[in-house]
């Protein structure tokens, strides 16, 4: 038997979570079983040696950059070998088929790594270098996933906007939504994620005028504070940020912006958490995604010296999550009244039995009444009520 705990470690809690998850298997194996434990992702990445020192029963600690040699490496540990595969190392094509367990919608990455050192992500140190897929490779995928019946593709990347700029001869973002654009058989696109920083109005184009494309931006502002973005390395402020919101307003009026939000990052003062809320209140997310700073191993903001005390952070977390349900639901309510293309994606799990749902192109869930039929399907929903961050309707 092989067991592959396959690991995150953008958080504190997360990375915690996996040594509580190895201590089970490695019972089994001190007590006799034969089964090999393999530790994959941002924590073996992270940790690589010091995961073995402190768990010895782990046979494979591999990270993200070579997943595709797991089966060579399962060889070598089913011949007695203790590895530790985690030095930088080029992605080659994976010509294995993934598992996917959405019938609809599809996951497929087209740029991996990341070049920027934000000093509280552990990315750069746990995904390496950033390295592009070629247009052509990416194309052939969306296009034979089209083929099976898929509907919607999102493509990813931890910064997806630095797509093609390390190919040769270099590509964009651009380029890649316009060539996977005429995939047959695929209805929606969507991406994820930006960087502010080096997001480009061709991408707000593309969006436009593709047919495609879904008009959904994820565009993580991480804080609203000068200071604050400054400390974290992030490359933008808060006006050169607005700038490219205005810029989506006015080309993609009816687009939702998502976003992610760090509060009490190491020296975050009141004034610069309000000018958190004040870009809130500019932008009103359609959805936002919140958090506590955590520090993460290897980063330089773990290492400062002006730690916010955690029951600020608390505070200011919860503040930040009753403003963004504020203007979720405002963003939900523009929708009451319209008629809007829904792709169904699946059977309301709280009501099996009478309902459906699926998500308009802005990437919002509709839920209405429907049998199994209409699983896979894009048909008009009226939208008759909302809430903070669903829709609810009947079909037109």
């Amino acid at each position: 038997d092989v067991v592959i705990l396959n690991t995150c470690s953008i958080r504190d809690h997360a990375q915690s979570k996996v040594y509580d998850e190895l201590g089970p298997v490695a019972r089994r194996k001190r007590s006799g079983e034969s089964v090999a434990l393999v530790v994959s992702g941002c924590v073996a990445q992270q940790e690589g040696e010091d995961l073995i020192r402190r768990v010895p029963e782990v046979d494979l600690v591999m990270g993200p950059q070579h997943i595709n040699r797991l089966p060579d490496l399962l060889e070598d540990v089913g011949n007695g070998h203790q590895l530790v595969a985690t030095e930088q190392a080029l992605i080659s094509e994976d010509v294995t088929r993934p598992k996917r367990e959405d019938p609809y919608r599809a996951w497929v990455n087209v740029i991996y790594g990341c070049n920027e050192h934000c000093s509280y992500c552990v990315v750069p140190n746990t995904r390496g270098v950033e390295q592009s897929r070629p247009i052509e490779h990416i194309f052939a995928e969306v296009q034979e996933l089209g083929r099976q019946g898929y509907k919607e593709v999102t493509l990813l990347g931890q910064n997806i906007d630095a797509y093609g700029r390390d190919l040769s001869p270099k590509s964009s973002f651009a380029d890649l939504l316009a060539a996977v654009d005429k995939a047959e058989g695929i209805e929606r696109i969507r991406y994820v994620t930006s960087h502010p920083r080096y997001f480009s109005p061709r991408v707000i184009s593309a969006v436009s005028t593709l047919e495609k494309v879904c008009e959904q931006f994820h565009l993580p502002p991480q804080s609203g504070s000068d200071a604050v973005l400054k400390n974290m390395r992030r490359g933008y402020t808060f006006e050169s940020y607005m700038k490219i919101v205005d810029n989506i307003r006015s080309l993609c009026p009816d687009a939702s912006i998502t976003g992610d939000i760090i509060v009490g990052f190491p020296g975050e003062t009141e004034e610069d958490f309000q000018r958190t809320l004040d870009l809130m209140e500019r932008v009103k997310y359609d959805n936002l995604n919140s958090f506590a700073y955590s520090p993460r191993p290897y980063t330089d903001a773990a290492l400062s010296e002006h730690q916010v005390p955690e029951e600020v952070k608390a505070e200011r977390l919860q503040r930040v999550q009753k403003l963004s349900a504020v203007h979720g639901a405002e963003r939900s309510e523009r929708y009451v009244g319209r008629v809007v293309p829904v792709l169904v994606e699946g059977r309301n799990p709280k009501n099996t039995a009478e309902e459906v749902y699926g998500r308009t192109r802005q990437g919002r869930h509709v839920f209405f009444r429907g049998g199994d039929e209409l699983l896979g399907t894009t048909l008009p929903v009226k939208i008759t009520g909302a809430r903070t961050w669903s829709l609810f309707g009947e079909i037109a």
